[in-house]
């Protein structure tokens, strides 16, 4: 590509997102992050502060970043999370969850897409998660709002390529390193065997950089998805036991 790339991040004020703004920053990218919290904006980052949850901000933004691209990376990270038991948490919570993970990213994407702000030649990273794979217990609407973005990515992967030369990738982290992980992690769990996000961020960003469409970053995250499309009943069954049996409240 020639002249300054740039780079579209949601999410990126922290975790995972904050990871790849930072990595891709030190690559000499111009980085937009549309965060609702502020950054430790870095050279080359530059931090739009909007609530995704709010479909009027998300539909005004796509004019917005509009006159920032055309990108020629788009990573859909931002999400949110709600734990525990499924009716205790508040409908407001499950929708505002979908509205971040789901409905967000989707009507962004098919927003560059209409303006023409996603560069011929480009990438698109739609961030899932594991949780796609197999049940979640405890995490419900997490989980399907993952494989919303997971079934939209691939639904698009196509077209995207033929008709605007824009290749289009799904990631499926597992458990990361991060103070939202913490947060919905039930009382005393390791977070030494969650993975670091910056580990996380090279390994997305390095396969998608060879053209995969499907990234699982790390052996754990191959190896569990694997058991997840082979085992579906006994891994359901294991994190039901690992984490929502340990669960002792709900988290929003």
């Amino acid at each position: 590509m020639k002249g300054e790339r740039r780079a579209l991040v949601t999410g990126g004020s922290a975790g995972l997102g904050g990871a790849i703004c930072t990595q891709l920053a030190a690559e000499g990218w111009a980085v937009t992050n549309v965060d609702r919290t502020p950054a430790n904006d870095a050279s080359g980052i530059d931090t739009l502060r909007r609530d995704l949850s709010d479909r009027e901000t998300v539909d005004a933004l796509v004019a917005e970043l509009a006159g920032r691209g055309p990108f020629d990376l788009v990573v859909l990270n931002a999400g949110i999370s709600a734990t525990g038991s499924f009716e205790k948490i508040p409908s407001e919570a499950h929708g505002r969850l979908l509205a971040v993970n789901a409905e967000a990213p989707i009507v962004l994407c098919a927003g560059l897409a209409a303006v023409g702000a996603l560069a011929e030649g480009g990438a698109v990273i739609f961030v899932s998660s594991l949780a796609h794979r197999t049940g979640y217990p405890g995490a419900s609407s997490y989980a399907a709002s993952k494989g919303v973005v997971a079934v939209y990515a691939k639904s698009i992967r196509k077209p995207f390529r033929d008709r605007l030369g824009v290749h289009v990738a799904c990631a499926f982290p597992g458990p990361l390193r991060t103070d939202h992980a913490a947060r919905h992690a039930p009382e005393g769990a390791d977070a030494s065997k969650r993975m670091l996000p910056e580990t996380a961020a090279k390994l997305i960003l390095a396969d998608a950089r060879r053209g995969r469409t499907v990234i699982l970053p790390g052996l754990g995250a191959r190896v569990f998805w694997a058991a997840g499309t082979l085992l579906p009943g006994p891994v359901t069954l294991a994190m039901r036991r690992i984490i929502f049996e340990k669960l002792d409240r709900e988290a929003y």
